[in-house]
């Protein structure tokens, strides 16, 4: 298939943060909090506050106003610099909110839309994604793990840290395989009981201790679908705020092609040609097949197999 077929190639959601993390200087975010050039976006669980301006999105307030609308800058956590001017996300009660929800000058919505949808640039999604993620490990430490203490927050919400047994814990990211098994000018897609009608995509599975990513990628397509692979040639990754994984994507080379499928992870599993693909990629199979949306990494696999080049970098 022609390079151009399908026209530019979509950005990966999730992966256009841009901000300097200065990882050496988050101890001193108290003082970058009085900074009045300072911005900062509101999360309450799954919900994003966006301010509306004109036709136009913006995920980041000033600091003064985030606190306003109920952002708690005592829970601050520093996401980076944007040039000298550091961002923050603030987390917000969801009864607070909801008090939002009425206001014609702010849109309350959910991450995934905000990407799907492209409601804002890529690089505040990218944002958006940190700060989630951080906000989520937060939500499930509260504890020391070793004593159970309750923890004080530390490094700019980077590090919590026991005032009694001195441990230190740090945010998690927890590994996910996703991989599309390759057998000549055909490819392997599966369905989750999870996924909307007639959305087909890559398998994937959380990477186990001791394993490395290749391992994974072969493990899970073997349990999953019963299809046994050999090379495995990785392609790109994929930051997921659901809650805090990175998604590390993988062409596999199948060894086999008989499909035996894990009825409790997919409902069903089958081998599509590379025209069929570019079928379900344009919105016209013949039985209304389609695959995850541009801002997926599932998306950016199966696009490769059907253009046969890898996604841009970077």
């Amino acid at each position: 298939m022609a390079t151009d077929r399908l026209g530019p190639w979509p950005h990966l959601g999730y992966a256009g943060f841009q901000l300097g993390r200065a990882s050496e200087r988050r101890a001193q975010t108290p003082e970058f909090l009085r900074d009045p050039a300072a911005r900062a976006c509101l999360i309450a669980g799954e919900t994003v506050v966006l301010a509306r301006h004109g036709e136009g999105l913006d995920a980041f307030f000033d600091v003064a106003h985030a606190g306003a609308l109920g952002g708690r800058l005592g829970e601050a956590c520093l996401l980076g610099f944007d040039g000298a001017v550091p961002h923050f996300v603030l987390p917000l009660h969801a009864a607070s909110a909801g008090e939002l929800t009425e206001r014609s000058d702010l849109l309350l919505t959910d991450l995934r839309s905000i990407a799907v949808e492209g409601l804002v640039p890529p690089d505040q999604v990218g944002e958006l994604a940190c700060a989630k993620a951080l906000l989520s490990w937060h939500a499930r430490r509260t504890f020391c793990s070793n004593c159970g203490e309750r923890l004080e927050v530390g490094e700019g919400g980077w590090r919590r840290e026991c005032p009694n047994c001195a441990a230190q814990h740090f945010p998690r990211t927890d590994p996910v395989v996703i991989m599309l098994t390759v057998d000549g000018d055909n490819c392997l897609l599966g369905r989750s009981p999870r996924f909307k009608p007639g959305v087909w995509s890559c398998l994937a599975g959380f990477v186990e201790p001791g394993e490395t990513f290749e391992d994974a990628a072969r493990r899970e397509t073997r349990e999953e679908a019963g299809i046994g692979t050999g090379a495995a040639r990785y392609l790109a990754s994929q930051p997921w705020p659901f809650p805090m994984s990175v998604m590390i994507g993988f062409h596999l080379e199948a060894a086999s092609r008989d499909i035996v499928i894990d009825e409790v992870e997919l409902e069903g599993a089958r081998w599509f040609s590379r025209a069929e693909v570019a079928a379900m990629m344009a919105d016209r199979h013949p039985e209304g097949l389609t695959i995850p949306p541009p801002m997926a990494i599932a998306h950016h696999l199966i696009r490769a197999f059907v253009e046969g080049r890898d996604p841009p970098t970077g």
